[in-house]
């Protein structure tokens, strides 16, 4: 890792190929399909994925469900720190925790991984 300033941190992957890496395992997860999500960008240490809004994934006040922001926030945490891990490795979520701020309402979802030290 090296540093542009004292806040914004650039990383280097191990893997040359780490998009293509990602895409393959992001299309293998039968959780993306179910959900709908689609990747909008990767960069080192960093991924945008995208959801549209869909009935079936809300609570009983039309909100999305926790559970499917929770979901989508995991694999864009788990899949910003796989950009920077080396070929041979792979990722698993061990424990994460989420403050929900406000109900997830809106006709698309945006889900921002990104990685703050490695």
């Amino acid at each position: 890792m090296t540093t542009q300033s004292t806040t914004t941190p650039v990383f280097i992957p191990k893997d040359e190929d780490y998009q293509a890496r990602i895409r393959d395992s992001f299309t293998r997860q039968a959780i993306t399909g179910t959900l709908n999500l689609s990747i909008e960008r990767i960069a080192p240490g960093e991924i945008d994925l995208a959801m549209p809004f869909d009935r079936a994934l809300t609570q009983q006040n039309g909100f999305l469900h926790a559970g499917i922001v929770t979901a989508g926030l995991d694999n864009a945490c788990g899949y910003a720190a796989y950009t920077l891990m080396p070929a041979e490795a792979d990722v698993l979520s061990v424990e994460f925790k989420t403050n929900l701020l406000a109900p997830a309402k809106g006709d698309r979802f945006r889900f921002e991984g990104r990685v703050i030290r490695f």
